[in-house]
């Protein structure tokens, strides 16, 4: 399934975020910090990347609905797409 170039572009910049906060809790292990600091930044990156599957398949849905036949023919029918959706949530 062919994703729209604006979702594939804010996937993209949403992921180099969650790189970027990623980085920033294994400086603070690395530093010492206080155990709440990092649950609180890990919880942050862990909704970042449940954001970023939502709206991967929140496209891929609708894609479904725009073009059954093809996304059907690309092996997501939109049962598929919904067993994806339920491994997310």
């Amino acid at each position: 399934m062919q994703l729209p170039d604006d979702v594939v572009e804010d996937l993209r910049r949403r992921l180099r975020r969650i790189e970027g906060q990623v980085r920033g809790l294994e400086a603070m292990l690395a530093d010492g910090r206080e155990c709440r600091d990092v649950v609180t930044q890990l919880s942050a990156a862990t909704k970042a990347l449940e954001q970023v599957g939502f709206r991967l398949i929140a496209s891929g849905l609708v894609y479904c609905i725009e073009h059954p036949d093809d996304a059907k023919a690309a092996g997501y029918p939109i049962d598929e797409v919904q067993r994806l959706f339920t491994k997310l949530a």
